[in-house]
């Protein structure tokens, strides 16, 4: 599953995700989106997890959790539409 990470604080590396997700179960990839020119965090990022009932876990406890200064926004990815 393809988990949306928004409100992150800007001293947040993927690393960083990683150790926090993982805690819920495996974690696939962790992607902090970041600027192109600057590469300064732009603030989300995303989290893939391969089973969906750790993923689930992961959604439950961390949305609105307080992670380095700031709640967190976590729930599912949503596919970009046309």
């Amino acid at each position: 599953m393809k988990i949306f990470v928004g409100n992150l604080s800007y001293e947040v590396e993927d690393r960083d995700l990683t150790i926090l997700f993982s805690k819920f179960g495996k974690v696939s990839s962790v992607k902090i989106i970041r600027n192109i020119f600057s590469q300064t965090s732009r603030g989300y990022g995303f989290v893939d997890m391969p089973w969906v009932i750790e993923a689930q876990k992961a959604l439950e406890n961390l949305n609105k959790y307080e992670f380095m200064g700031k709640n967190l926004i976590v729930n599912e990815a949503k596919p970009i539409l046309d």
